[in-house]
């Protein structure tokens, strides 16, 4: 890779970053930070870049999800907890499916930032600068909450390290206990509306007791009652990212301090701007959001730029394309990749394409779109001979009312209830642990259909 640098991004063009009005008070925040601990550290990056190395081959399967954006205002240790307790969930009944482990990566303690469609947005019958995440602005419908705020960088940094501290409690205390998480599941089956799911969820049962009676768990307990538990954002406020990128004194790389994986967005992805500048430079595995407007020879040009050595794990492409349009872009896609050579991971993120507006005049996701467009992921990758490699989901573990349909079926007149998201609608708990089935009877019948395909 050529030389390169943590500030060169200052030299390239920039979109969807905020224009600070005092620019000593962002150096003064810029400097503060930069003399913080990182958040996460190199081995942690390079593990989880092994794991997604194993996602690429089809020996391992990725579920990524968590909060559109985080907020200071619910920022909580029951917040965290539930959301980590519902991605534990999903995570035990996709291993179920696929027969292979789960990597588990939470968009969690650094997903403070949002890219807008535009710049300004009515609120109220009020024109107002954008909303853009709490590291920004704030979300008040106040001409001076909107103005950029340097000083949020702190406040985001000081949650980003209160949850890292207690999901790596979580991790490793026995919560993440694989009975516990089971029993949590079980609850979730037991309501007359998830009948459907209790199969599945008694042959996991039997699977456990079998496991006991066997003396595995006895001999194993370390690992059934650990987990490991990555974070991940999108790397959008580059003055946050430049302040804590670190070299890695064990190897001279750098490291994105900010989290364990970091992605470019669908409108940030231009080949010679300032993100892919960035992220180019620095040893973690990074995200690529691959959106319908993405063309073959863009995308051919950012595997070059992102993974000039073809690193297993290095770049995962998150494909989001909307239920219904995922056979026309994706296949072509499919194949810039394999005319590259290129190892990358595969992930569906079935949410972004897939937002509408309500009757009831909310923004929301209809469940059945988000679930289709994951079947058409499944099934464009069976036809080509790829391997779907994981699943990216917005989600939390509260009972929020922001995405409509689910077995628990949310209405669009539901969505008034209790909506809470400040950006994009949330799966709820109930939402994302269904997804997570239906996942897993894609996985097996896939699963399944290799079987058979091989013992031909």
């Amino acid at each position: 890779m050529a030389e390169w640098h943590k500030t060169d991004w200052r030299r390239k063009p920039r979109v969807q970053m905020p224009d600070y009005p005092d620019a000593d008070r962002l150096k003064a925040v810029e400097q503060r930070l930069a003399s913080y601990p990182p958040l996460v550290f190199a081995g942690e990056a390079r593990r989880l870049k092994g794991l997604l190395g194993e996602v690429a081959k089809g020996n391992a399967f990725l579920l990524q999800g968590g909060d559109c954006a985080e907020s200071f205002a619910e920022f909580s240790a029951d917040n965290i907890r539930d959301t980590f307790k519902v991605i534990l969930q999903m995570a035990m009944v996709l291993t179920y499916g696929a027969k292979v482990p789960v990597v588990k990566v939470g968009r969690m303690a650094g997903q403070f930032a949002k890219p807008r469609s535009a710049a300004t947005e009515l609120v109220d019958g009020r024109e107002l600068p954008s909303y853009k995440g709490d590291i920004i602005n704030g979300f008040e419908a106040d001409e001076k909450a909107r103005i950029p705020d340097p000083e949020r960088m702190l406040q985001a940094y000081l949650q980003s390290a209160a949850t890292l501290n207690l999901l790596r409690a979580f991790s490793t205390g026995g919560y993440a206990d694989v009975h516990k998480v089971h029993a949590w599941t079980l609850g979730f089956t037991a309501a007359p509306e998830a009948e459907k799911y209790r199969e599945m969820a008694n042959r996991i049962s039997d699977t456990l007791d079998f496991m006991e009676a066997a003396g595995i768990r006895s001999e194993a307990a370390h690992t059934l009652q650990t987990v490991e538990f990555f974070t991940s954002h999108e790397a959008l406020l580059l003055e946050y990212e430049e302040a804590l990128t670190r070299v890695d004194s064990t190897t001279g790389q750098w490291l994105a301090g900010s989290g364990h994986m970091i992605w470019i967005g669908d409108r940030t992805r231009q080949p010679d701007g300032a993100h892919v500048e960035y992220c180019r430079g620095v040893q973690n595995p990074i995200g690529l959001k691959c959106g319908p407007s993405l063309t073959s020879g863009h995308l051919k040009a950012l595997i070059q730029k992102l993974n000039p050595r073809n690193e297993p794990g290095r770049l995962t492409l998150i494909a989001r394309f909307g239920a219904g349009s995922v056979a026309e872009h994706l296949p072509r896609l499919i194949r810039a990749v394999q005319e590259e050579g290129a190892q990358v991971a595969w992930v569906c993120d079935p949410m972004h394409g897939n937002t509408i507006k309500s009757s009831s005049g909310y923004k929301t996701r209809p469940f059945d779109s988000v679930l289709r467009e994951v079947r058409e992921f499944f099934a464009v990758h069976n036809a080509e001979g790829t391997i779907p490699g994981g699943v990216h989901f917005e989600m939390t573990g509260k009972d929020v009312t922001e995405c409509t349909g689910g077995v628990r079926a949310v209405t669009d007149e539901d969505l008034s209830d209790r909506y809470h998201t400040a950006c994009d609608p949330r799966l709820n708990a109930s939402q994302a642990l269904e997804l997570a089935f239906l996942v897993a009877e894609e996985l097996s019948a896939r699963r399944a259909g290799v079987k058979q395909a091989e013992a031909v």
